[in-house]
């Protein structure tokens, strides 16, 4: 036997052994190699075998919860026409609707329709919507969306897709939110980075990029709820589902998510669900 080392009579077990033991009933089986989160106590898995996160049953889950939460969820960009719900959603790009929000009110009182957009030159509205960021790029897609939906479109903003996406500053997500806000056509699932982001983390789809997570999304979701449910996450991840400081532990959807980044869980957590 070593000197100066007591030996350990048989059948005590110290304090912090016991509370050692303890904790390791209460938490799933430690596979060789991996490591547990310290925030959720639970060690990355892969999904249990037969789980299926795009089962039908699921789904309704998630959208049953959802509307419990979000019932009357809407586009947070303040707007009284289509046109002004356009620009609104071109200047939201890579800023907050809070900020949008308050630019816009002054710059609508200043143009007060889409003729006096089209007047202009996209040096003349950039300092209208410096704040906003990218106002350059902005600018120019603004006045030329007014150019067009004028000498095109007889000053009335399209309500469909294809003529939608011949303006400048217009891709998919601008379009949807129009459509599917002002004009109520279910056309396709607006897709930002709230929505991209919790899609990914709920196990909706596995792409990075949004047309691809559009089409993953329409494949399971069914099309009377593709308005209201881009609005439901993109007011999921403002409120609850916070990108750096998800806040897992008030979420009703908890026990249906398994999220790598959780801060909380009662279930197990899929390494590969993650934004």
């Amino acid at each position: 036997m070593a000197r100066g080392i007591a030996p350990r009579r048989p059948g005590k077990t110290g304090r912090h052994e016991k509370a050692k033991a303890s904790r390791s009933r209460s938490l799933p089986s430690k596979a060789p190699g991996s490591a547990r989160s310290p925030k959720t106590g639970l060690r990355p898995a892969a999904a249990s075998k037969g789980y299926n996160p795009l089962a039908p049953d699921r789904i309704s889950d998630i959208l049953a919860r959802l509307d419990q939460l979000y019932p009357d969820a809407t586009c947070a960009l303040t707007h009284k026409s289509a046109w002004e719900l356009l620009v609104a959603t071109i200047l939201s790009a890579q800023s907050t609707d809070a900020n949008v929000n308050r630019v816009t009110p002054e710059l609508f009182r200043k143009y007060p329709t889409v003729t006096d957009f089209a007047a202009l030159t996209p040096e003349q509205l950039e300092p209208d919507v410096r704040s906003t960021g990218f106002f350059r790029n902005k600018s120019k897609s603004v006045v030329g969306a007014a150019k067009m939906v004028v000498s095109e479109y007889g000053g009335q903003v399209p309500d469909d897709m294809d003529r939608l996406l011949t303006l400048p500053g217009v891709a998919r997500k601008t379009a949807n939110v129009v459509l599917g806000t002002w004009f109520r056509k279910a056309d396709g699932v607006v897709v930002d980075t709230h929505v991209t982001r919790i899609s990914r983390r709920l196990e909706l789809t596995k792409n990075t990029d949004a047309p691809k997570i559009e089409q993953d999304l329409i494949k399971v979701i069914p099309q009377e709820k593709w308005i209201l449910f881009a609005h439901q996450i993109i007011w999921h991840g403002r409120k609850l589902c916070i990108a750096r400081r998800p806040k897992c532990v008030d979420c009703p959807l908890e026990n249906i998510c398994h999220a790598a980044d959780k801060t909380w869980s009662t279930v197990e957590i899929h390494k590969n669900a993650k934004a």
